[in-house]
């Protein structure tokens, strides 16, 4: 891990091994902010089990981590979300490898599935469909029926936006597909309420809302850069994963909601590259029945 992923986590509320004898399966975490989520886990104490389809990648990532955290802290499973035999394989190798799964971060899509309605392949809608919200499904099946039977568990859904809104990233064949994992993912929080187990949506985007009258005119003094498409100069993936280990270690109170990485960073007082242009409201998150809402909460005509 690099020292400016070590500074990060270190400038944080974390403890480092505060999430020993957890262990979290990942997928999609090869790179950008799921990468950020398995390495900061592993700094946490906890167990990888890194998910993704390059395997030379996945390999090398997962030999890193044991490497500096020793020799039980990661391993790699090839893995295709969109099916189901794969996501079979993936839970025997995850217990066969640690013996249970505590943690489940859905993160996997393909960023390039962004087409607008019109004018695009159905068959771009469809695999959207099963790399978010089929694959929610079937690692929801696989995984929380154990977590519900132990009482302890977490699952979340990693989505950088839930409807378009240009000029964030995200097309409407993208954003629709987050949309419908996003309420899946809050009709299980409510099937597994009581159980131990909780549930909720991180959207990983962006440091903060930015109040134009304290910008001097040049972006590249506040920010620091995120390894997303879209998101360079945003957050560091590594900030990113500081805020996934804040959001699991309070998950009974972000149960059912859908909330801002930023304002994880905020509540850790994580340090801004340029702490005055960042409005810290109280409260910007969604709590419950109203993520899913939303969209009616706004109203006919609703301008993004």
């Amino acid at each position: 891990m690099s020292k400016e992923a070590q500074e990060i986590f270190e400038k944080t509320c974390l403890q480092k091994g505060c999430l020993a004898g957890e262990v979290a399966v990942i997928t999609g975490s090869t790179s950008n902010v799921g990468l950020g989520y398995a390495e900061a886990i592993a700094w946490a104490g906890g167990n990888v089990v890194i998910v993704g389809r390059n395997e030379a990648k996945g390999q090398a990532i997962a030999a890193e981590l044991c490497e500096e955290y020793g020799p039980d802290a990661a391993i790699f499973v090839k893995t295709d979300v969109s099916e189901a035999a794969d996501i079979a394989a993936l839970k025997e190798a995850a217990i066969a490898k640690y013996g249970k799964v505590d943690i489940l971060i859905n993160n996997a899509m393909n960023l390039g599935l962004n087409g607008p309605i019109l004018g695009s392949k159905i068959e771009d809608m469809d695999m959207a469909y099963r790399l978010s919200t089929r694959a929610v499904m079937l690692c929801a099946n696989a995984f929380v029926p154990d977590m519900v039977a132990r009482g302890h568990g977490f699952v979340t859904f990693s989505s950088t936006q839930f409807h378009f809104m240009p000029p964030m990233i995200g097309g409407s064949i993208y954003c629709s597909s987050k949309a419908g994992a996003t309420a899946a993912m809050m009709s299980l929080a409510n099937e597994v309420k009581g159980t131990g187990v909780y549930v909720n949506c991180i959207c990983p985007a962006g440091v903060g809302q930015i109040n134009p009258d304290s910008v001097d005119g040049s972006n590249d003094d506040y920010i620091n850069s995120l390894a997303m498409p879209g998101f360079e100069k945003l957050i560091p993936k590594e900030a990113a994963g500081a805020a996934m280990v804040y959001a699991i270690l309070n998950a009974e109170k972000m149960h059912g909601t859908g909330t801002l990485i930023s304002d994880a960073l905020v509540a850790m007082d994580y340090p801004f590259p340029k702490p005055e242009t960042v409005v810290k409201a109280e409260k910007q998150y969604l709590d419950g029945f109203a993520l899913t809402m939303v969209l009616c909460a706004m109203g006919h005509g609703y301008d993004a």
